[in-house]
């Protein structure tokens, strides 16, 4: 789906559904009241955010799963697998799944550790754990009271925030952000202008931690492009692809996890060609593209990095030890 534009304001749109959105965070609410949370014999660590779309959750499992191993522990992905057909439990291979059986995220966190999918988060967990896994990072799932978490982190867009503030469907929010800081560990706060967000007061007593998208070069400065999105926000991809110094000098925005058939891309490979520009998209597009995205069309792939590592180091210590290092 695409965000509303109401959803940054408190227009009569957003008043208008109020009911519906206390209805849907009152749903959420008596859910988890009446789940018991079960355990699995490692630490999970969940990912998650309180809007709908994108918030950066992916690349933020991606940098922590780099951090565990580096650490010397195996860690394995969790996730339901958004976007795709399958239910799980499954361990996802790139080589034989695509976006359309296990959804683009999944691929996205198969290329760097074993990942599981699953839309039972337990069961998908067990099977990580019977495969060797000693951490379980879960990529969403903050809303979902099935499996017990032993560190929860809630990504926040810098720029965006909370939106105009209110639950689904009068605005982005999942729940209400003071039912879903409460249950949170921490706050990683990714870009906004010097890592300030207008949401900033409502995360007293949490940690913050802030980190940025960067991209991995700067090929594309100087460039002309036109580029295309299917994301949460794909205005944030295009805004991006400014600040690097390319000339966008065409864009084209899809709904989140979009699949594309292969009229829609020579559609873009003619405005592309129109506009004598390079064809750009990002890596969570890319695999929906296929197997490899074809050879004309320039991924923009991007890494999250911490203004302050350590201080992410700290909070992870005593999650999980190494198995060679276990009494």
């Amino acid at each position: 789906m695409r965000a509303p534009e109401f959803w940054t304001e408190n227009g009569l749109a957003a008043r208008l559904l109020a009911p519906l959105g206390a209805a849907y965070h009152l749903a959420g609410v008596l859910r988890r009241g009446l789940v018991s949370p079960q355990s699995v014999d490692v630490p999970v660590i969940c990912i998650g955010n309180l809007v709908a779309g994108g918030a950066g959750k992916t690349p933020v499992a991606l940098a922590l799963i780099d951090m565990l191993r580096e650490s010397g522990l195996k860690p394995a992905a969790l996730t339901r697998g958004y976007g795709g057909s399958e239910t799980g439990p499954l361990r996802v291979q790139p080589g034989s799944h695509d976006a359309a059986m296990v959804g683009d995220e999944a691929l996205l966190l198969a290329a760097a550790a074993p990942t599981w999918l699953a839309r039972d988060r337990v069961a998908g967990a067990r099977k990580a754990v019977a495969e060797g896994a000693d951490v379980i990072v879960m990529d969403d799932g903050f809303q979902n009271p099935g499996l017990k978490k032993d560190l929860s982190l809630l990504v926040v867009d810098g720029t965006y925030g909370f939106g105009n503030g209110r639950v689904i469907p009068a605005g982005p929010l999942r729940e209400t952000t003071a039912s879903g800081l409460a249950r949170a560990d921490a706050v990683v706060l990714v870009g906004g202008k010097d890592g300030a967000t207008a949401d900033g007061p409502l995360f007293a007593g949490k940690p913050v931690l802030r980190a940025r998208l960067l991209p991995r070069d700067d090929s594309l400065a100087g460039q002309r492009v036109f580029a295309f999105a299917g994301i949460g926000r794909p205005g944030k991809f295009f805004q991006s692809l400014r600040d690097l110094g390319a000339e966008v000098v065409g864009s084209e925005a899809f709904a989140d996890h979009q699949p594309y058939d292969s009229a829609a891309l020579e559609r873009l490979r003619h405005a592309a060609k129109t506009a004598d520009a390079k064809l750009v998209t990002t890596a969570k597009d890319a695999v929906r593209l296929g197997p490899e995205a074809p050879r004309d069309v320039t991924v923009l792939h991007v890494t999250l990095t911490w203004d302050d590592e350590n201080a992410v180091t700290a909070l992870l210590a005593g999650l999980a030890q190494p198995a060679s290092d276990k009494a």
